[in-house]
């Protein structure tokens, strides 16, 4: 039964669990973009302990103070004072970057129960800090005295952490869901998991500067922010998501560019070489020029990394070309990352969608939430795994 998963212990999910990648609070804003660059992960946490420091630290030291990600690091160059100085930007503190809500990162030790971390999510944690046997040798441990370790070192005093999000809960509760029933096949209205209240929405035609704090308040909640035209109708969405898969630069198309025109921008594959040319004239009608130069920058350093990379692999770049087409959509650019990227299609279900296959489909997309839509396209709201945690916390209470 359902009962037997409540003395489960958050270290099961650990298992496979990759150490985090972590920075010191120490770090500036530039440390943070170039270790997200390099490492190809999404997020890095930030922790009050900086251990490329010689002075002795102590185990309770060493904290998560929250984490940060490309989008963080976007929202804050969107800032008029940083467009103008985004070079001065990147010398700021990370801790510019944290965010502001309390609980969002939250510590507990390997055998806290699988109800407390969902219950921790419940009161707001996105992530779940769990201490993990460290599997680094002695002799890299030796290494690491001798060497100065790196921006994104994962040790701790002897320890590594790894952290649980929601998503690891649902996946987990996913595996085990028939022990839920008749909860999965009931539809999301009927369990009443639709949230339309304080839904994140933009018009098509919207400046996306309007969007900014939206766009960090959907980070923070980890949805997205709609877009939709004048009848209400979902016709796609800005996301998190697809925007950590960008460059730093794309703060200038949020600037300049419609909500309608960023979806274009941020779409998977790169931008269209029209929004591009739009977006340096606007950049200098507005005399933002060092912006301007962060563009050009990377657009340079893009040219030269192609350009060397279809040198040396001629032959790969053949067999990419047949997979994804000339010139194809998917092809990796220099004005995005490594990182996973996708399209800025929404995903969405219906109000008689039923909760296992909410949770399916955002699970194989990779996303926290799913639109809820009527049969003409208008938006009703959305399902986030938080509200999905909220119907199997409900059944665990008929249980005890």
């Amino acid at each position: 039964m359902a009962v037997s998963l409540l003395v489960h212990e958050v270290s099961d999910l650990c298992l496979g669990k990759p150490a985090l990648r972590s920075l010191p609070v120490t770090a500036t804003v530039g440390d943070a973009l170039s270790a997200l660059k390099r490492s190809g992960e999404s997020y890095l946490s930030v922790w009050r302990c900086d251990h490329a420091s010689k002075a002795k630290i102590n185990f309770e030291d060493c904290r998560c103070l929250g984490k940060i990600c490309m989008v963080d690091i976007v929202c804050f160059l969107c800032r008029e004072e940083n467009l103008s100085s985004p070079f001065d930007a990147l010398r700021c503190p990370v801790s510019d970057l944290l965010s502001k809500v309390p609980g969002l990162v939250r510590h507990v030790e390997p055998h806290s129960s699988l109800l407390e971390a969902v219950d921790l999510m419940l009161e707001g944690a996105q992530n779940i800090v769990v201490p993990i046997k460290s599997r680094i040798s002695i002799i890299s441990q030796r290494k690491k005295l001798i060497h100065k370790p790196s921006l994104s070192s994962t040790i701790h005093n002897g320890t590594e952490f790894c952290w649980l999000t929601q998503e690891d809960v649902i996946r987990y509760l996913l595996n085990s869901i028939g022990l839920f029933t008749p909860i999965p096949a009931l539809s999301i209205e009927s369990l009443n998991i639709i949230e339309s209240n304080n839904i994140l929405a933009v018009h098509y035609d919207d400046p996306a500067s309007s969007v900014v704090n939206l766009i960090s308040q959907s980070l923070t909640d980890q949805t997205s922010v709609a877009v939709i035209d004048h009848e209400e109708k979902l016709i796609g969405e800005i996301s998190p998501l697809t925007l950590a898969s960008c460059e730093e630069s794309v703060a200038a198309a949020i600037s300049t560019l419609s909500a309608g025109e960023l979806m274009a921008y941020i779409d998977c594959g790169g931008p269209p070489e029209d929004l591009v040319q739009l977006v340096k004239l606007r950049m200098e009608e507005r005399d933002l020029g060092q912006m301007l130069e962060l563009m050009e920058e990377l657009a340079l350093s893009s040219y030269s990394s192609s350009s060397s990379s279809s040198s040396s692999s001629s032959s790969s770049a053949s067999s990419s070309d047949e997979e994804f087409g000339s010139g194809g959509r998917c092809k990796r650019s220099g004005r995005y990352s490594a990182r996973m990227v996708r399209r800025s299609e929404a995903i969405v279900c219906h109000p008689w969608s039923s909760l296992v296959a909410v949770m399916v489909q955002a699970l194989a997309h990779r996303v926290s939430y799913v639109w809820v839509i009527e049969d003409d396209c208008a938006l009703t709201g959305i399902v986030t795994f938080s509200s999905m945690l909220k119907a199997f916390r409900e059944h665990f209470r008929t249980l005890a």
